[in-house]
């Protein structure tokens, strides 16, 4: 009896601790970009699912954008196409332009809708296309070549986003429910691009002046040491981030993902922070707690 008291003090004291950020974000919107290990992984999956629903029934405006990388990949791999990569983003010809629309529209994102609602929530699924949420032309890209010189690289259907209008976001978050967004787009001519998921959170992100702006992904936030989880850096400013490159403590495949980050902060979202998916209810641990698990970028 005296340890089931204890336990219920401990779960009051966890409550107690969240209220002042419940009240904080009360009314707010906060886009999460989901990805990463916690897609793969069942337990995981259902993790975020909860932090997401528990979020909205206390008065947040939670919006999710998610990847897919992994699953376009495994398929693309079942039907004997391999996948190339220019500098992390995936080269995209028509073929696989519609391997990757069929598995984040038709596959990941019903997939995601349906865990929400089957745990009591309203979730609606969006790919940029709808709306035209997301329009977007091809990206440009240059290398060098053997000799030195810049030559263009042709990504296919790999997008640059142009514009974005968050007008069905506003509409769908007004009316209580959760959009789920895939990151496709459309071009002006009515074809669709392949989009980074990160960019993509990072632009919605940015339309919506979201108060809060989280990157989940496999590794703890920002370290100063790669090999010691112990390093990490729970907050950085913005005017800091150019030093830790130079230093290379930024790099890899960090770096695109904190220049997502720069660029919404610089468009007016109030944070981001970059935190670690693969740990259960990191969402709620980061936005809720006073310690949070992740690195908040101000």
């Amino acid at each position: 009896m005296k340890m089931e008291k204890l336990r219920g003090q401990d779960k009051a004291r966890v409550l107690v601790e969240a209220l002042p950020y419940i009240q904080k974000f009360a009314g707010k919107t906060i886009v999460i970009k989901y990805g990463g290990h916690a897609m793969v992984d069942q337990g995981l999956k259902e993790s975020v699912m909860l932090d997401v629903l528990l979020l909205q029934s206390v008065g947040i405006r939670p919006v999710l954008v998610h990847g897919g990388g992994p699953e376009i990949s495994f398929m693309l791999k079942k039907v004997g196409k391999e996948s190339r990569f220019v500098q992390g983003l995936r080269v995209t010809d028509e073929e696989t332009m519609e391997i990757a629309a069929m598995v984040l529209v038709g596959k990941l994102n019903t997939e995601i809708v349906s865990l929400l609602n089957y745990f009591g929530g309203k979730a609606i699924g969006l790919s940029g296309k709808d709306a035209r949420l997301l329009v977007a032309s091809k990206k440009p890209m240059q290398m060098a070549d053997s000799q030195g010189r810049m030559e263009e690289i042709d990504l296919g259907y790999v997008g640059e986003i142009d514009k974005v209008s968050p007008g069905i976001i506003l509409t769908l978050l007004d009316q209580g429910y959760i959009p789920v967004i895939s990151p496709l787009a459309d071009g002006e001519l009515g074809e669709s691009y392949n989009i980074n998921a990160d960019t993509a959170a990072g632009k919605i992100a940015e339309a919506l002046q979201a108060d809060r702006f989280l990157l989940l992904t496999d590794v703890k936030g920002i370290l100063r040491d790669l090999k010691d989880p112990a390093t990490l850096l729970p907050t950085i400013r913005r005017q800091e981030v150019q030093g830790l490159i130079d230093e290379g403590i930024l790099s890899g495949g960090m770096l695109p993902k904190v220049e997502c980050a720069v660029n919404a902060l610089e468009q007016g979202v109030g944070s981001v922070h970059i935190l670690d998916g693969r740990t259960p209810h990191a969402i709620l641990l980061e936005l809720l707690t006073d310690g949070g698990i992740g690195t908040m970028l101000v």
